[in-house]
């Protein structure tokens, strides 16, 4: 990833911020896609993660979630 941050840097060259401007060419649809599931990746390792450090929180979240699903009404 440093070989992005550095590219950035040299595309502006004229010193203005333009992070508050949207990009010019959208993105596109798969790349879009590729990031989402990239996120949801490391979101699902993060979940883990906390499960096996604090096994009673995550306990408690499990029995949490499975009440949402008993009372939920479809």
């Amino acid at each position: 990833m440093p070989e992005t941050q550095s590219s950035r840097a040299s595309d502006q060259s004229d010193g203005s911020d333009t992070r508050s401007e949207p990009p010019e060419t959208p993105e596109s649809a798969a790349a879009r896609r590729a990031r989402r599931a990239q996120f949801l990746r490391d979101l699902n390792e993060a979940r883990e993660l906390r499960d096996r450090v604090q096994p009673r929180r995550a306990r408690a979240a499990r029995m949490r979630q499975q009440m949402r699903m008993r009372t939920f009404r479809w």
